[in-house]
């Protein structure tokens, strides 16, 4: 099918919204009083703007966000209650007893609580107050 003005189809095209000209957000819609970016032709975009400006016009949220990941936690006093003697800890083990969420990130043993449990953990970090109730208890640590 060839393209004439008769064969386009009505509402084919979507005309530009027109701002600037009354409706529902009063007479300046949106624009302010008079200047440069009330104009029609006016720039849009910011000028030379400066630091300060910048930090001004930025997001007024506390605190930090790292892009960095972190590993699951899973303390001493947790590992207790659900493992027994001689037997083997691994993140994939910690997924299956739920224990942890995900292990993508890695799993980070801490040392809240006490640990009387002769444990072989493997594929883990510890830190290294945890390290040492572990051996302290009689467990291994396999690298």
């Amino acid at each position: 099918m060839s393209l004439y003005l008769h064969t386009i189809k009505s509402g084919s095209k979507t005309k530009k919204k027109r701002i600037g000209r009354g409706g529902k957000r009063g007479t300046y819609s949106g624009r302010g009083l008079k200047g440069q970016k009330a104009r029609s032709g006016g720039k849009s975009g910011l000028k030379r703007r400066g630091m300060r400006q910048l930090m001004e016009s930025s997001h007024k949220l506390r605190g930090f966000k790292s892009i960095h990941k972190k590993p699951e936690i899973v303390n001493l006093d947790d590992l207790a209650k659900v493992f027994k003697d001689g037997d083997k800890v691994s993140a994939h083990v910690l997924l299956e007893k739920k224990l942890v969420s995900k292990i993508s990130n890695g799993v980070k043993i801490l040392s809240k609580g006490e640990i009387k449990v002769k444990l072989e953990i493997s594929g883990c970090q510890l830190s290294k107050v945890a390290e040492d109730k572990v051996k302290k208890a009689g467990g291994k640590i396999i690298v």
